[in-house]
């Protein structure tokens, strides 16, 4: 029997409980990555209103070559497409009658570190998005690797993504190629490294306090 793929908690108690409020907490084993499935049609409501749409406004062909997967999960639904395609599907939500999703809400950025499945396309951008005239939320989702973390920029479809481009870029390291101006939003221009990678190192420095000394994070415990 095949061990699981998955592991459970964040510091590896078993038998007392998990009082840190981590022990819900379920992840991939490294290097498990588990196989990503489709939704399957019907999607459910007017997720395939936006799916028939979508398809109309940018072509089937553009759209079955765009298109990854589609995931429905509590109630929500994400497309996951190909960078190349990024541009095309956002101008279509954005512009067509039958879509108009008018306000990229936010655009986050994801580390799925091991579990970046054989593609090795550990980090991931998503792109929010809000019809107001419908009032309906879909995602786009983006992945890539470490080693080519290129997205084209959704700048020119959606000005506001500016600012979020450069904190997925700050925080993560992934380029938003046409990005009007790309640089650090958090962190110091001369920073080293991107800290919300999971790669990245905890570090920390020890506090003195009451006579005890609190050690930094990276020294404490294991993080499993």
């Amino acid at each position: 029997m095949s061990e699981s793929p998955f592991r459970t908690g964040a510091f590896g108690v078993t038998g007392s409980g998990d009082t840190s409020g981590f022990g819900g907490l379920v992840r991939v084993e490294p290097g498990g990555a588990v196989a990503l499935h489709s939704t399957d049609r019907p999607y459910g409501g007017w997720f395939d209103e936006v799916a028939d749409a979508l398809a109309d406004a940018v072509g089937q062909a553009t759209y079955d070559a765009a298109v990854r997967r589609v995931l429905v999960d509590r109630g929500e639904i994400t497309w996951f497409v190909h960078r190349e395609h990024l541009l095309v599907l956002l101008q279509a939500l954005r512009d067509d009658d039958a879509l108009r999703f008018e306000l990229c809400s936010s655009v986050s950025g994801v580390d799925y570190l091991d579990a970046g499945g054989p593609t090795g396309e550990r980090l991931h951008v998503v792109h929010h998005l809000t019809s107001m005239t419908y009032r309906r939320r879909i995602r786009l989702e983006t992945a890539v690797t470490a080693e080519d973390p290129h997205v084209p920029s959704s700048t020119r479809v959606y000005p506001t993504a500016d600012w979020h481009e450069r904190e997925v870029w700050d925080m993560f390291g992934v380029v938003f190629d046409g990005h009007p101006a790309l640089t650090r939003i958090l962190m110091p221009d001369d920073w080293d490294g991107h800290p919300q990678r999971k790669d990245y190192p905890l570090g920390g420095v020890p506090v003195e306090y009451h006579d005890a000394t609190i050690p930094p994070p990276d020294e404490r415990r294991s993080y499993r």
